[in-house]
């Protein structure tokens, strides 16, 4: 009898102490999820906050700056880092997109991600929302609007073609419009060299969708060959040069599979890290 009594005991003891550790586990998880939340969406706000100022601030001082004491190697570096800050637009539109700018407030978090996009390149973000939508529910397939038509893959003419869906007609005559009228704007009334404006404002541009392109869209997706759903394979930069190259956009797969991560949270998925 004092056999069986100490049985049921010891049973009753060991499931108290599972049950304990169990209890442990979930409330470090959910204090491990609680914390990840809070620190990605003041992260996602800090980011687009610094990236957005980082933009202006250099706008504004490149706009006066005397083209004549430049050499070519600093007038170089000023367009590549104001080529970087302006894909950074372009990658707080493309987070909001995906609702981690700013995670609590929706209406919020895409208004930032409108006003970037905007200032990215007078682009509409219910249309982007749209068409990135679709590019993960059908990646690299007919139906995804960044892939090329399959008659175009080579990367010019895929880049080209990518260019044309996004930039439809009335998009084109936006464009076009709106810049005219920013750009002499700017010129005009701030008495700002159009040189500096063509250097370092809309070449900038230009090259950021390249280079939006060329690691966001074309690296990962170009091959014929892929292992899963995402048809999409990351590049093994280091996180260095990953976040130079394009914010991290080209751990592809990673972005795919986890899309609520915000881009500066890409290398931990990468290395196997959440």
């Amino acid at each position: 009898m004092d056999l069986i009594i100490d049985f049921v005991i010891e049973g009753y003891i060991k499931r108290f102490f599972k049950s304990v550790k169990q209890l442990h586990h979930r409330t470090q998880r959910f204090f491990r999820r609680s914390l990840d939340r809070v620190l990605n969406n003041g992260l996602g706000v800090i980011s687009a906050v610094v990236i957005f100022s980082l933009w202006l601030i250099t706008f504004v001082m490149i706009c006066r700056v005397d083209l004549g004491s430049l050499s070519l190697w600093s007038g170089a570096l000023i367009i590549l880092g104001r080529t970087f800050l302006h894909t950074g637009l372009f990658i707080i539109s493309h987070d909001a997109a995906h609702g981690t700018v700013f995670t609590p407030n929706r209406r919020l978090n895409d208004w930032i991600g409108a006003v970037a996009l905007s200032v990215y390149g007078l682009l509409p973000y219910r249309k982007f929302l749209v068409n990135h939508g679709l590019h993960h529910q059908h990646p690299a397939s007919p139906q995804d609007p960044d892939f090329h038509d399959g008659k175009h893959s080579s990367m010019v003419e895929w880049y080209l073609n990518f260019m044309l869906r996004y930039i439809d007609k009335k998009q084109s005559l936006i464009l076009f419009f709106g810049m005219t009228i920013l750009f002499h704007g700017i010129r005009i009334g701030f008495n700002i060299p159009a040189l500096n404006l063509l250097l370092f404002w809309i070449l900038p541009l230009l090259l950021s969708s390249m280079q939006l392109f060329y690691f966001g869209t074309y690296l990962p997706h170009h091959a014929q060959i892929f292992s899963d759903r995402h048809r999409a394979h990351s590049s093994n930069f280091p996180i260095l040069v990953s976040f130079l190259t394009c914010y991290h956009f080209g751990y592809h797969w990673e972005h795919h599979e986890y899309p609520h991560l915000p881009w500066f949270s890409l290398p931990l998925a990468r290395n196997h890290d959440l």
